[in-house]
């Protein structure tokens, strides 16, 4: 039986037909560890409240996260997420049972971690860490819950679920390439409050696996499609597997094309004087010169900020035909992104069809931000 205040907070769930009392008693009774305390994870985390949750996250909540990580807030930048979201969660409700666990999930903790809970929720953000998780799961026959989100798109899906239920291998067995995976920083992400995934206490009869995709510019918003059964040769969950050797001895990141490209870093790299030059040297050429200034952003990134006098045109236009793209008359072109890594490949391109010098600027407009102009909006 239920608290009697519990009857009072939970009573518009538990009137609905399927779910009832015994559906609230076994949510309340359930546990359930959410790997991720970021877009994804919070959300679920807000909801999962009421039952006893496990939370593993070893980042620390920035100002960035705000908009759309909503557990935490400016008074907990700084603070690891695990900790920030168990703080906000005793806050909803005080008699959840939060484990925080703030350190990175490995093939050697994993196991341990992850074996006390009834479900795991992959709410991560990084190739590796999926099929860590997914080959735990297997190994421990437990349902992985998979969200993933990027730009406007988002996608569910139950990994591992039932006999016959496909694991993350077995529609992925490799992974994507480092080059083609963006991260939120880079992509954009945005965040619609009426889209908060749980996870369904009911599950099919037929217990079918199936996907489902989610795009906030489509109409119907929602697609379900259903998935293919286990790949029996699946190194992970088909027969014969040995997962727990597996898992002992994969280099997941390493697997997965080593770790993430620094962009930071690559648009800092100096060059040469004739193909790149600093913001300071920009700055020092615009006080005295109004030279052809070419933002190569997407449309909306330089609608929320850009230089004076600076001339949009996004990369894949320029790219695609840079000699349409060529200003007439301009006899000193540079070059601008955000970062100082798309300005080398537009630069490059220019310079096949431009009889006049082309140069790009190293760092970016968030160079340009922390070394000439601090007021200048950094996103």
């Amino acid at each position: 039986m239920l608290p009697l205040k519990d009857y009072r907070r939970y009573g518009r769930q538990m009137i609905l037909e399927g779910f009832g009392l015994p559906g609230q008693v076994k949510l309340k009774e359930a546990s359930v560890v959410v790997v991720g305390a970021g877009g994804l994870g919070c959300p679920a985390l807000q909801y999962l409240a009421a039952s006893g949750i496990g939370v593993i996250d070893h980042d620390v909540v920035e100002l960035s996260n705000l908009h759309r990580q909503i557990l935490h807030t400016e008074t907990t930048i700084g603070m690891p997420k695990a900790l920030s979201a168990a703080k906000a969660i005793s806050v909803i409700n005080p008699q959840s049972k939060v484990e925080a666990v703030v350190q990175a999930l490995s093939p050697t903790n994993a196991t341990e971690l992850l074996a006390p809970y009834d479900v795991i929720l992959d709410c991560t953000d990084n190739a590796p860490t999926r099929y860590l998780l997914s080959d735990v799961a297997v190994a421990l026959r437990k349902p992985l819950v998979s969200g993933a989100a990027q730009r406007f798109e988002g996608q569910l899906c139950i990994y591992n679920y039932g006999e016959n239920g496909p694991c993350y291998r077995c529609l992925f067995p490799k992974p994507p390439a480092q080059e083609t995976v963006g991260t939120c920083e880079e992509t954009g992400q945005v965040y619609f409050p009426r889209i908060q995934h749980e996870y369904d206490l009911n599950y099919t009869e037929d217990q079918a696996p199936s996907l489902l995709l989610f795009n906030a510019l489509q109409t119907p918003p929602f697609r379900s499609i259903k998935l293919r059964n286990k790949k029996p040769a699946c190194a992970a969950c088909g027969s014969g597997a040995k997962t727990r050797g597996m898992i002992d001895n994969t280099d997941y990141v390493q697997f997965c094309g080593g770790p993430p490209a620094n962009w930071v870093e690559r648009g800092l790299v100096p060059g040469s004087a004739e193909t790149r030059i600093s913001t300071k040297d920009l700055h020092r050429i615009l006080a005295t010169e109004v030279p052809t200034l070419i933002d190569v952003r997407p449309r909306t990134e330089y609608g929320i900020c850009h230089l004076p006098n600076s001339l949009n045109i996004p990369l894949n236009e320029l790219v695609s035909n840079p000699k349409a793209a060529m200003p007439e008359g301009a006899k000193d072109i540079y070059i601008l992104c955000r970062l100082g890594n798309d300005s080398q490949i537009a630069a490059d391109a220019l310079r096949e069809v431009s009889t006049a010098p082309v140069k790009d600027i190293i760092g970016g407009l968030v160079s340009w931000a922390q070394d000439v102009d601090s007021s200048f909006p950094v996103y």
